[in-house]
C-alpha cells in the first residue's frame, strides 16, 4: 500500500494530459472544450475489496472521493472513517430495492440509479430521516446508469429511457439530478462514448444540476475523457490487486 501515493499521482498527471490533449484537439477544431482543465475531472477511487487503512491512506494524501460497489463491506468502511471529516462516499453497483434505505443514509452520491421504484424509495428514505432527525436537510446526488452498449449482462436504462427517468428523478423532493454513468463495452470503439457525451448535453441543456458524466476507468480513461466525462472511476491502479478478489 506503500504506492498509494505515487499510485493516485499517476493517475491524476493521466488525467491533466488527457484533458489538455482534448483541449488542444478542440482547439484545432475551433470548438470549446468544457473538461480542459484537470479540476473539471474528478478521480473517484474505487475502492471496494480494499481495506478501510488503505483508503485513509489515499485519503491523507488528498483523496476525498471514494466509490463502493457492496453494501455491508461498504457501511463498515464508512462507519470506521467516519472521523475523515470531508471523505464523499459514491454507491456505484447494482441496487436491491431492500438496500436503499441504508443507501440513503450513508451515501452523498448514487450512480446507478435505472429504475423509477429505486428513485422513489432513496427519496422516500430520506423524507423519513430527516423528519425524524430535526434540522437535518439531507438530498442525495443521483447519476443515472445507462447500458450504452446494450450488454445484456450489464444493468442501466437504454437511451430512449434517459429522459423519462431523469424526470422521475427531478420530481424527487430529496434528490438532485446529477447527470449520467456508464461502462461502455470493453473494445466497442468510439461510437458508445459519442452517444453518451451527446446524451449527457441533451440533459444538460434540459437541466440545471446536470454536471456530471462518469465514465471511464484505467483502460478507457483518456477516451472518456475525449468524450466530455467529468468523473473517472479507478481501482486497481490505485490500490493494487487483491488476491482472490476482483479490484
Amino acid at each position: 500500500m506503500n504506492n498509494i501515493k505515487e499510485n493516485i499521482q499517476k493517475i491524476k498527471y493521466q488525467i491533466n494530459q488527457a484533458c489538455h490533449d482534448t483541449s488542444q484537439t478542440y482547439s484545432q477544431k475551433n470548438e470549446s472544450s468544457s473538461n480542459n482543465k484537470q479540476n473539471f475531472v474528478t478521480l473517484l477511487a474505487v475502492s471496494k475489496t480494499k481495506p478501510a487503512s488503505a483508503i485513509e491512506q489515499a485519503y491523507l494524501v488528498g483523496q476525498r472521493d471514494f466509490g463502493e460497489n457492496y453494501l455491508q463491506e461498504a457501511i463498515e468502511k464508512i462507519t470506521t472513517l467516519s472521523h475523515l471529516p470531508e471523505i464523499c462516499w459514491h454507491f456505484i453497483g447494482p441496487i436491491q430495492s431492500n438496500k436503499t434505505k441504508q443507501i440513503a443514509q450513508h451515501f452523498s452520491w448514487v450512480h446507478s440509479v435505472d429504475r423509477a421504484k429505486i428513485a422513489h424509495r432513496l427519496n422516500n428514505h430520506l423524507n423519513e430521516t430527516n423528519q425524524q432527525i430535526h434540522h437535518q436537510d439531507t438530498s442525495l446526488n443521483i447519476c443515472l446508469q445507462v447500458n450504452i452498449s446494450e450488454e445484456p449482462s450489464k444493468s442501466g436504462i437504454m437511451s430512449s429511457e434517459v429522459f423519462s427517468l431523469a424526470e422521475v428523478v427531478d420530481n424527487c423532493d430529496k434528490l438532485t439530478l446529477r447527470g449520467l454513468m456508464a461502462i461502455p463495452e470493453k473494445n466497442a470503439g468510439e461510437a458508445s462514448y459519442e452517444k453518451m457525451q451527446h446524451l449527457f448535453k441533451k440533459l444538460q441543456a434540459q437541466y440545471p444540476t446536470v454536471d456530471t458524466l462518469s465514465m471511464g476507468m484505467s483502460n478507457d480513461l483518456a477516451l472518456a475523457i475525449t468524450y466530455g466525462s467529468t468523473m473517472v472511476r479507478i481501482g486497481t491502479a490505485i490500490f493494487g490487486e487483491r488476491a482472490g478478489k476482483i479490484g
